[in-house]
């Protein structure tokens, strides 16, 4: 049976039905009529499914909150099955059901649980980059397994997270399609429209929604410029270890969430982060074996200023806990968020940066913003709480303490470069306490 659904793809659409593979990366101008080509594909695969024989077959389309699914996908999703014969809308379910058995889900990925336990033979994910990192390997990906099923992930960039590595990773491999399209080369949007969206926009702005440039900073990053400028500046790079240098470890340590470490030396006025590691559901004896695993020679362990706090189950603080694991260590003094802001604005021009060995760590500064008021339309004073957090906080005390270091006037025992701690002293001594060169 042919059925027309009204829909009349443009040329680039067309190029993306008749490329697509099973697995497939589409990063796409503003207006460029991805979430369109997306919902008629799913309809296809639908239909062709159904009639093929499959069992029941499962679609989805997913978009990171319900209500934008909604709003977005849903009026097209029933506007194009209307010729469907027998085609059956669950208002209350945002799902489309067809012949077959197959059926259309639209779902928000800020539900994750709402996807677990489904099988699924094709999924759309919908600007993808403002969804949960974890989303695709932990619930989709395995969604996928047993039937086989494919993805088309969608969305204009938002600087260097999760959609960018989906897309780079992509370009490397063959079984994928991944596929770039600029409003300056698909002709899609007038040229006179687009010079005016110029003229009222951003550079940034424009570089990001119209012609997808993941380089630039998402609005509200903090230190969006800093990295862009180590970007150009080829400080992003290969960083060897200096053996004969000591090592500086800089820690955000969590309980519920993940603990951060920076490692970093000190060459010159350069600072350079030779490696990064973090983790999760894992106690301190795991972190002090990550260091013991390194053939670093360390300099002093930075710890937040809340690891003094003694712990109500154990009646120790995680300083002391760390002491007994063989890692001495200096807590940072409390300061505020925005002094520890300055502080690391002050201190990226002077660093270096492992592109391979702390990439996560650089996706974090790269993507810690402010959090945004949506009642009020503005952003706030005070940083979003999310998955670039540990690492930015790690950062942060690093920064914050070294900047100390080189404005305060070091204590008489600091002269002769050493602190008791370095040569087996009173291990009772309060480390926020001892000051080190």
């Amino acid at each position: 049976m042919r059925i027309d659904t009204g829909y009349r793809p443009r040329q680039h659409q067309a190029e993306v039905h008749r490329a697509l593979k099973r697995f497939n990366v589409l990063v796409c101008h503003r207006r460029f009529g991805k979430t369109v080509l997306c919902v008629n594909e799913l309809i296809d695969r639908a239909l062709r499914l159904g009639s093929a024989g499959v069992s029941k077959p499962r679609l989805a389309y997913i978009a990171p909150f319900y209500r934008q699914a909604k709003a977005v996908a849903w009026d097209y999703l029933k506007a194009y099955t209307v010729a469907v014969p027998r085609r059956r809308v669950r208002e209350a379910e945002l799902r489309v059901d067809l012949p077959g058995g197959a059926r259309i889900t639209l779902y928000g990925a800020d539900n994750p649980d709402s996807l677990r336990g489904l099988y699924l033979d094709w999924v759309v994910l919908d600007e993808y980059a403002q969804m949960r990192p974890g989303l695709w390997g932990e619930v989709i990906r395995p969604a996928l397994a047993d039937r086989k099923g494919g993805a088309i992930f969608i969305g204009t960039p938002k600087g260097r997270n999760q959609f960018w590595e989906v897309y780079t990773a992509a370009e490397r491999d063959a079984d994928w399609h991944a596929a770039l399209y600029r409003a300056s080369e698909t002709g899609i949007i007038p040229a006179a429209e687009l010079e005016a969206a110029r003229r009222q926009m951003t550079p940034e702005q424009f570089a990001q929604e119209f012609e997808c440039s993941f380089q630039v900073a998402i609005q509200g990053a903090y230190y969006g410029r800093e990295m862009a400028a180590a970007e150009a500046a080829d400080r992003i790079t290969r960083v060897p270890w200096e053996s004969a240098t000591p090592v500086d470890t800089w820690w955000d340590l969590g309980i519920d969430d993940a603990t951060a470490i920076w490692f970093a030396q000190s060459v010159g006025r350069e600072v350079r982060l030779i490696d990064y590691y973090e983790a999760s559901g894992v106690g301190l004896d795991h972190y002090a074996k990550v260091l013991g695993e390194r053939a670093y020679v360390y300099g002093r362990h930075i710890l937040p200023h809340d690891a003094k706090v003694r712990e109500l189950g154990t009646g120790r603080s995680r300083v002391e806990t760390l002491a007994s694991l063989g890692l001495r260590a200096t807590v940072a003094r409390q300061q505020s968020v925005e002094d520890g802001i300055n502080a690391v604005r002050l201190l990226l021009p002077r660093c270096w940066f492992d592109a391979e060995r702390c990439a996560r760590g650089l996706d974090a500064l790269r993507q810690y913003r402010t959090d945004y008021d949506d009642r009020l339309g503005t952003f706030k004073t005070t940083p979003l709480h999310n998955w670039a957090s540990h690492a930015a906080d790690a950062f942060r005390y690093g920064a914050v303490t070294r900047r100390e270091d080189s404005t305060a006037t070091p204590p008489a025992r600091a002269i002769v470069g050493y602190s008791p701690l370095d040569f087996g002293g009173d291990p009772s001594t309060d480390p926020e306490d001892v000051r080190s060169d």
